[in-house]
């Protein structure tokens, strides 16, 4: 990883990313942000990884990006570098092969319920605060929060969160499904991994699949997913590998068909 605010382990079959940037409550700044696509990647790339959890320390999981970090930019670098990579990041997450599991230990606010949405399941503990704060600052939600917020939690939840600033307790967020499930302060975690456990003990394609299918339904990535699971299905042919072997031996191929 690229920063010391972002660490990395893998135990079995199962990752963990957490945000270790706890006396900035998680903010995000771009060397993290970077960070996270290094993460995506590697779990990405692993045959022996079959689900991953993000977290973060302290009272925050993440309270968003960090001010320092955007409020100095120029308008046209607030596009071409911060909403531009901070999308980059978050959609590499939301679209990894396996799943994602959030632990919201404590407040995700911002930026930071926008990184807890690039999740499949998401796991609260009651105590913590949940919110998009961002018009209180003259700013809107720039890492898809006015898009896969409501593509997963429905636009009325998000209109309130974002047009009046409320901000929801852990138990209001289960109510209105924008977590999953919640849990007493300090279990976050450790719930996250026993379902961990449950995902990584099923079948490993069948449920890089299931998501990729799920995320398709919701616009996720619909193009990538119907070629993806196409190009798979035709390279079991008998005709790929017909079509293949007459390219290379320079002649026409006799295809049978299956």
């Amino acid at each position: 990883m690229t920063t010391p605010y972002i660490r990395f382990q893998v135990d079995g079959a199962v990752a963990t990313i957490t945000l270790a940037r706890s006396e900035k409550l998680n903010a995000l700044d771009m060397p993290m942000i970077e960070a996270l696509v290094d993460a995506a990647n590697v779990i990405e790339d692993s045959r022996e990884i079959r689900c991953a959890i993000i977290t973060g320390e302290g009272k925050a999981f993440c309270a968003g990006g960090d001010i320092a970090g955007w409020g100095v930019l120029e308008p046209l670098d607030m596009w071409r570098v911060w909403t531009r990579q901070g999308h980059r990041a978050f959609d590499r997450l939301a679209r990894l092969r396996v799943p994602l599991i959030a632990a919201l230990g404590g407040h995700a606010l911002g930026g930071g319920l926008e990184l807890a949405a690039a999740a499949d399941i998401r796991v609260a503990e009651k105590q913590i605060m949940i919110g998009l704060p961002e018009t209180g600052l003259g700013m809107v939600p720039g890492w898809s929060g006015t898009q896969r917020l409501v593509r997963r939690f429905g636009s009325q939840t998000v209109r309130r969160l974002s047009l009046t600033g409320a901000f929801l307790s852990g138990e209001e967020a289960e109510r209105l499904r924008i977590v999953d499930e919640v849990v007493p302060q300090g279990g976050a975690l450790g719930r996250a991994r026993e379902i961990a456990g449950l995902v990584a003990e099923r079948g490993p394609i069948a449920v890089s699949i299931a998501k990729e299918l799920i995320n398709a339904a919701e616009d996720e990535e619909t193009a990538a997913a119907v070629e993806g699971i196409a190009g798979a299905l035709v390279s079991y042919t008998a005709d790929l590998k017909e079509g293949v072997a007459s390219f290379r031996e320079k002649r026409p191929p006799s295809y049978s068909n299956t």
